[in-house]
């Protein structure tokens, strides 16, 4: 199932707004995987999110309103498909085949 099939038949609606690159406020997250100053990996209900730039910072997190403030100067937004990461298709699977 990919993430438009997954959207309508669960109605679940994200938010993702970026301020002039500089802040991103994120809703419909379930967890923070890791971060650091350059890569922080969201877990949202739409699959992963990883949020690359520089000076990055977490200013706000609520799991519990699903939220997330991030920070610094942000340089790419890109999705995986949570589906497809359980799969195998990460390094170490291709490191151990």
């Amino acid at each position: 199932m990919n993430i438009d099939e997954r959207k309508n038949t669960t109605n679940i609606i994200q938010n993702i707004i970026l301020e002039n690159r500089k802040k991103l406020s994120l809703s419909g997250v379930l967890d923070v995987l890791s971060f650091d100053d350059q890569v922080i990996i969201v877990e949202t209900e739409l699959g992963l999110l990883t949020i690359k730039g520089d000076n990055l910072r977490i200013n706000k997190l609520s799991i519990d309103s699903s939220e997330v403030i991030v920070e610094g100067e942000i340089s790419n937004l890109s999705y995986s498909d949570t589906e497809l990461d359980k799969k195998g298709t990460g390094i170490f699977s291709k490191i151990f085949k």
